[in-house]
């Protein structure tokens, strides 16, 4: 072999090389975000997702239960509409060349109060369906009452840690 066909078969090697241990670096970093995500989705007090369990329900009450839950969100739309909006004016407001404290206080106070409005009319609205339902319904669409999506949660472990209430605080 020629002292060119050495450097040649080198970098070919050297180039193998770290192609293989790339590969075998994101083999790893992808099981290990799979092990966590196994991990989380076995963590007590998580179910499955909310919607996949009303479309187990009998037709009949499933399609009441959609219809209840659509019309309570579509009442708490404008709330939700009106929060976005507030908070967008307030950041445009804090991006402008004069900064006024107050006003962009009160339109993120605007916004948690829409916002707030939006939530309760979910939850009374949530409430109202579940109180159409069999036991063993209401229990399983309970979650619906969570502040937090489980998906939310789960592609991200630690917030979902630091946010978890602590086991204590629970009741039996």
């Amino acid at each position: 072999m020629t002292s060119r066909s050495l450097k040649i078969a080198l970098a070919v090697s050297v180039a193998l090389n770290v192609f293989a241990v790339a590969a075998g670096g994101a083999v790893w970093v992808a099981r290990e975000k799979v092990e966590q995500r196994v991990a989380e989705a076995q963590r007590p007090g998580r179910g499955e997702p909310v919607w996949d369990v009303i479309e187990r329900m009998d037709p009949a009450v499933r399609d009441q239960v959609k219809a209840q839950l659509r019309a309570a969100a579509m009442q708490a739309r404008p709330d939700f509409d009106e929060a976005r909006a507030a908070r967008r004016e307030a950041i445009a407001l804090t991006g402008a060349e004069t900064f006024d404290p107050v006003a962009v206080a009160a339109l993120l106070e605007r916004s948690r109060a829409s916002e707030a409005r939006g939530r309760s009319r979910l939850e009374a609205g949530a409430v109202a369906t579940l109180s159409q339902l069999s036991p063993a319904d209401r229990k399983a669409l309970a979650p619906i009452l969570s502040r937090h999506k489980p998906r939310r949660d789960a592609r991200k472990p630690e917030k979902a840690e630091k946010a978890a209430p602590p086991e204590a605080a629970t009741p039996p």
